[in-house]
Protein backbone atom coordinates (compact mmCIF):
# COMPACT_ATOMS: atom_id res chain seq x y z
CA UNK A 1 0.00 0.00 0.00
CA UNK A 2 1.41 3.39 -1.05
CA UNK A 3 2.14 5.84 1.71
CA UNK A 4 0.03 8.99 1.90
CA UNK A 5 1.85 12.29 1.34
CA UNK A 6 2.16 14.63 4.32
CA UNK A 7 3.60 18.11 3.88
CA UNK A 8 2.65 19.82 7.14
CA UNK A 9 1.41 19.04 10.63
CA UNK A 10 -0.40 21.46 12.93
CA UNK A 11 -0.84 21.12 16.69
CA UNK A 12 -3.12 22.32 19.42
CA UNK A 13 -1.26 23.49 22.57
CA UNK A 14 -3.40 22.92 25.67
CA UNK A 15 -3.58 19.26 26.74
CA UNK A 16 -1.77 18.33 23.55
CA UNK A 17 1.80 19.64 23.81
CA UNK A 18 1.56 20.09 27.58
CA UNK A 19 -0.95 19.10 30.24
CA UNK A 20 -2.97 22.24 30.86
CA UNK A 21 -5.31 20.19 33.07
CA UNK A 22 -2.51 19.08 35.41
CA UNK A 23 -0.90 22.51 35.46
CA UNK A 24 -4.16 24.30 36.27
CA UNK A 25 -4.92 21.90 39.13
CA UNK A 26 -1.45 22.35 40.64
CA UNK A 27 -1.46 26.15 40.25
CA UNK A 28 -4.91 26.55 41.79
CA UNK A 29 -3.99 24.34 44.73
CA UNK A 30 -0.79 26.30 45.41
CA UNK A 31 -2.71 29.57 45.17
CA UNK A 32 -5.30 28.35 47.67
CA UNK A 33 -2.58 27.19 50.07
CA UNK A 34 -0.85 30.58 49.84
CA UNK A 35 -4.10 32.41 50.57
CA UNK A 36 -4.64 30.27 53.66
CA UNK A 37 -1.10 30.99 54.82
CA UNK A 38 -1.85 34.70 54.34
CA UNK A 39 -4.64 34.40 56.91
CA UNK A 40 -7.72 33.20 55.04
CA UNK A 41 -9.75 31.07 57.47
CA UNK A 42 -11.11 28.37 55.16
CA UNK A 43 -10.05 24.75 54.86
CA UNK A 44 -8.08 23.85 51.75
CA UNK A 45 -10.64 21.51 50.17
CA UNK A 46 -13.46 24.05 50.52
CA UNK A 47 -11.35 26.87 49.11
CA UNK A 48 -10.17 24.86 46.09
CA UNK A 49 -13.73 23.68 45.43
CA UNK A 50 -15.06 27.22 45.55
CA UNK A 51 -12.29 28.42 43.25
CA UNK A 52 -13.16 25.69 40.73
CA UNK A 53 -16.77 26.89 40.80
CA UNK A 54 -15.68 30.49 40.14
CA UNK A 55 -13.59 29.40 37.16
CA UNK A 56 -16.39 27.21 35.86
CA UNK A 57 -18.89 30.07 36.09
CA UNK A 58 -16.76 32.93 34.79
CA UNK A 59 -14.29 31.13 32.52
CA UNK A 60 -10.59 30.44 32.85
CA UNK A 61 -9.61 33.76 31.25
CA UNK A 62 -11.38 35.97 33.79
CA UNK A 63 -8.79 38.25 35.41
CA UNK A 64 -10.49 38.52 38.83
CA UNK A 65 -10.89 34.91 39.97
CA UNK A 66 -9.46 35.49 43.45
CA UNK A 67 -11.47 38.66 44.01
CA UNK A 68 -14.68 36.83 43.08
CA UNK A 69 -13.60 33.91 45.28
CA UNK A 70 -13.32 36.09 48.38
CA UNK A 71 -16.68 37.72 47.69
CA UNK A 72 -18.30 34.28 47.98
CA UNK A 73 -16.77 33.52 51.37
CA UNK A 74 -18.29 34.55 54.74
CA UNK A 75 -16.82 37.86 56.00
CA UNK A 76 -15.35 36.17 59.08
CA UNK A 77 -13.16 33.99 56.84
CA UNK A 78 -11.22 37.03 55.61
CA UNK A 79 -8.58 38.47 57.99
CA UNK A 80 -9.32 42.06 59.06
CA UNK A 81 -7.69 44.43 56.57
CA UNK A 82 -6.18 41.49 54.77
CA UNK A 83 -8.39 41.15 51.71
CA UNK A 84 -5.91 42.63 49.21
CA UNK A 85 -2.92 40.83 50.71
CA UNK A 86 -4.77 37.53 50.54
CA UNK A 87 -5.62 38.04 46.85
CA UNK A 88 -2.05 39.02 45.99
CA UNK A 89 -0.70 35.98 47.86
CA UNK A 90 -2.83 33.78 45.59
CA UNK A 91 -1.67 35.60 42.46
CA UNK A 92 2.01 35.28 43.43
CA UNK A 93 1.68 31.56 44.16
CA UNK A 94 -0.08 30.97 40.85
CA UNK A 95 2.70 32.69 38.91
CA UNK A 96 5.41 30.91 40.90
CA UNK A 97 3.84 27.63 39.85
CA UNK A 98 3.88 28.87 36.26
CA UNK A 99 7.59 29.66 36.54
CA UNK A 100 8.51 26.33 38.13
CA UNK A 101 6.11 23.77 36.67
CA UNK A 102 5.14 24.91 33.19
CA UNK A 103 6.71 22.27 30.99
CA UNK A 104 5.79 20.34 27.83
CA UNK A 105 5.33 16.61 27.70
CA UNK A 106 8.87 15.27 27.44
CA UNK A 107 7.96 13.03 24.51
CA UNK A 108 6.34 15.97 22.71
CA UNK A 109 9.51 18.03 22.48
CA UNK A 110 11.62 15.09 21.39
CA UNK A 111 9.21 14.02 18.65
CA UNK A 112 8.72 17.59 17.47
CA UNK A 113 12.50 17.96 17.15
CA UNK A 114 12.70 14.77 15.09
CA UNK A 115 9.88 15.86 12.78
CA UNK A 116 11.49 19.26 12.38
CA UNK A 117 14.78 17.61 11.43
CA UNK A 118 12.98 15.45 8.86
CA UNK A 119 11.80 18.61 7.14
CA UNK A 120 8.12 18.35 8.00
CA UNK A 121 6.53 21.81 8.16
CA UNK A 122 5.15 22.36 11.66
CA UNK A 123 2.44 24.79 12.73
CA UNK A 124 0.16 25.64 15.64
CA UNK A 125 -3.57 26.42 15.68
CA UNK A 126 -4.67 27.24 19.22
CA UNK A 127 -7.64 28.91 20.88
CA UNK A 128 -7.49 31.60 23.54
CA UNK A 129 -6.32 35.07 24.44
CA UNK A 130 -3.43 35.98 22.17
CA UNK A 131 -1.00 37.12 24.89
CA UNK A 132 -1.66 34.07 27.06
CA UNK A 133 -1.25 31.58 24.23
CA UNK A 134 1.89 33.33 22.99
CA UNK A 135 3.31 33.17 26.52
CA UNK A 136 2.62 29.43 26.64
CA UNK A 137 4.39 28.88 23.31
CA UNK A 138 7.46 30.75 24.55
CA UNK A 139 7.50 29.16 28.01
CA UNK A 140 7.22 25.69 26.48
CA UNK A 141 10.29 26.33 24.31
CA UNK A 142 8.41 25.80 21.05
CA UNK A 143 9.53 28.83 19.06
CA UNK A 144 12.70 27.21 17.62
CA UNK A 145 10.51 24.48 16.10
CA UNK A 146 7.68 26.64 14.73
CA UNK A 147 7.96 29.64 12.45
CA UNK A 148 5.95 32.61 13.81
CA UNK A 149 4.07 32.88 10.51
CA UNK A 150 2.84 29.30 11.02
CA UNK A 151 1.35 30.00 14.48
CA UNK A 152 -2.36 30.88 14.55
CA UNK A 153 -4.09 32.06 17.74
CA UNK A 154 -7.85 32.50 17.49
CA UNK A 155 -8.03 35.93 19.13
CA UNK A 156 -5.21 37.25 16.98
CA UNK A 157 -6.62 36.05 13.65
CA UNK A 158 -10.25 36.71 14.57
CA UNK A 159 -11.48 33.23 13.65
CA UNK A 160 -12.58 30.58 16.16
CA UNK A 161 -11.54 26.95 15.93
CA UNK A 162 -15.20 26.09 15.38
CA UNK A 163 -14.85 27.71 11.94
CA UNK A 164 -12.95 25.71 9.27
CA UNK A 165 -11.65 29.01 7.86
CA UNK A 166 -8.89 29.07 10.47
CA UNK A 167 -7.60 25.69 9.33
CA UNK A 168 -7.85 26.66 5.66
CA UNK A 169 -5.91 29.84 6.46
CA UNK A 170 -3.21 27.83 8.22
CA UNK A 171 -2.84 25.42 5.29
CA UNK A 172 -2.53 28.28 2.78
CA UNK A 173 0.07 30.03 4.94
CA UNK A 174 2.20 26.92 5.26
CA UNK A 175 1.94 26.26 1.52
CA UNK A 176 0.21 22.89 1.40
CA UNK A 177 -3.29 21.67 0.44
CA UNK A 178 -5.51 20.52 3.35
CA UNK A 179 -5.38 16.92 2.15
CA UNK A 180 -1.61 16.93 2.75
CA UNK A 181 -1.82 18.62 6.15
CA UNK A 182 -2.53 17.02 9.52
CA UNK A 183 -3.87 18.35 12.80
CA UNK A 184 -3.19 16.98 16.29
CA UNK A 185 -5.50 17.95 19.15
CA UNK A 186 -7.49 16.68 22.11
CA UNK A 187 -10.98 18.13 21.61
CA UNK A 188 -13.09 16.12 19.13
CA UNK A 189 -15.54 18.98 18.48
CA UNK A 190 -13.00 21.48 17.16
CA UNK A 191 -9.79 19.50 16.64
CA UNK A 192 -11.29 16.63 14.65
CA UNK A 193 -14.75 17.55 13.36
CA UNK A 194 -13.78 20.98 11.98
CA UNK A 195 -10.48 20.25 10.17
CA UNK A 196 -12.06 17.06 8.79
CA UNK A 197 -14.55 19.26 6.95
CA UNK A 198 -11.80 20.61 4.69
CA UNK A 199 -10.12 17.24 4.23
CA UNK A 200 -7.26 17.50 6.72
CA UNK A 201 -5.76 14.37 8.27
CA UNK A 202 -6.70 14.29 11.96
CA UNK A 203 -5.04 12.85 15.05
CA UNK A 204 -6.92 12.76 18.37
CA UNK A 205 -4.65 12.87 21.41
CA UNK A 206 -5.99 10.97 24.38
CA UNK A 207 -3.83 11.26 27.46
CA UNK A 208 -6.28 12.14 30.20
CA UNK A 209 -7.25 15.76 29.56
CA UNK A 210 -10.66 17.31 30.12
CA UNK A 211 -11.90 16.23 26.67
CA UNK A 212 -10.83 12.61 27.13
CA UNK A 213 -14.40 11.32 26.87
CA UNK A 214 -15.96 14.17 24.91
CA UNK A 215 -18.01 13.11 21.88
CA UNK A 216 -17.38 14.15 18.30
CA UNK A 217 -19.16 13.78 14.99
CA UNK A 218 -16.32 12.79 12.66
CA UNK A 219 -14.07 9.82 13.26
CA UNK A 220 -10.42 10.82 13.72
CA UNK A 221 -7.95 9.59 11.18
CA UNK A 222 -5.76 8.28 13.98
CA UNK A 223 -5.85 7.92 17.77
CA UNK A 224 -2.65 8.56 19.74
CA UNK A 225 -1.88 8.36 23.45
CA UNK A 226 1.52 10.04 23.28
CA UNK A 227 3.87 11.54 20.72
CA UNK A 228 5.72 8.28 20.17
CA UNK A 229 2.44 6.91 18.80
CA UNK A 230 2.32 9.88 16.45
CA UNK A 231 5.87 9.32 15.23
CA UNK A 232 5.22 5.61 14.68
CA UNK A 233 2.11 6.29 12.58
CA UNK A 234 3.86 8.92 10.50
CA UNK A 235 6.84 6.67 9.77
CA UNK A 236 4.67 3.70 8.83
CA UNK A 237 1.85 5.35 6.88
CA UNK A 238 3.07 8.68 5.52
CA UNK A 239 5.66 10.04 3.18
CA UNK A 240 6.98 13.33 4.49
CA UNK A 241 7.19 15.60 1.47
Amino acid sequence: MAKRKLRALFFDVDDTIYSSTDFAAAARLQAAQAMIRAGLRVDEATLVGELEEVIGEFGSNDSRHFDKLLRRLPPEAIPPGGRLLTIVAGVIAYHQCKNNNFTPYEDALEVLRRLHEKGLRLGIVTAGIAMKQAEKILRLGLLPLFKPEHIFITEEVGIAKSNPKIYALACRAIGAPPGECGYVGDNPAVDIDVPSRIGMITFISRRGGKYENAPGTASPGHVIHNFWDLLDILEKEYEIA
